[in-house]
């Protein structure tokens, strides 16, 4: 079936995207048991993670949360570290997002939506800010959510916003966004 007459001049090259893409693909596939197992080398490696069985377990309920958007395990520590840190920091290159005056704005009113409300989950939380920032305020949901998702996650880069912070949990929620407005 091998004749060198139908071996192309063309050298062959390297497609990393192409790479990168499959490799997100076979991510996508795996069940959630797959995914926490291959992921956990990472994130202890990283030291985001001790490996205790409640980090393990809040590990299991973020993991959903991020397959859709990683391409590379290697991915995974970045997008659940906020969950984990004793010292939580806006990254330096995010300062610029939460400082500015509207953004201020927009962590104030946030904290007070939030801090009254009894029930802490992600259709809660997503009511409460889409009543106040985006249809009271009128604000494009990337400008209101924007700063919101820095002041809680620590990045720009996270996983969903309202289901990260019920992951998060009420009170560091609330901490975080109190802590942006006083940077």
């Amino acid at each position: 079936m091998f004749t060198v007459d139908k071996v192309h001049s063309s050298p062959a090259r390297f497609d990393m995207k192409k790479l990168e893409a499959i490799n997100g693909d076979k991510i996508r596939a795996l069940t959630l048991d797959e995914f926490l197992k291959w992921s956990l080398p990472f994130l202890t490696k990283a030291n985001v993670i001790t490996g205790s069985d409640s980090e393990i377990a809040l590990v299991k309920q973020a993991l959903p949360l991020i397959q859709e958007r990683i391409v590379k395990l290697d991915e995974v520590p970045a997008m659940l570290r906020f969950l984990f840190v004793k010292d939580f920091k806006v990254e330096e290159a995010s300062l610029p997002k939460v400082t500015d005056s509207a953004s201020k704005d927009v962590l104030k009113r946030s904290l007070a939506e939030l801090t009254p409300l009894i029930t802490w989950n992600h259709e809660s939380i997503e009511a409460a800010l889409r009543t106040s920032l985006i249809e009271e305020l009128g604000l494009k949901p990337r400008i209101a959510f924007g700063a919101v998702r820095i002041a809680t996650t620590g990045s720009t880069i996270s996983p969903p916003l309202f289901e990260s912070m019920e992951l998060l949990g009420k009170d560091a929620s609330l901490a975080r966004i109190s802590a942006a407005i006083a940077l």
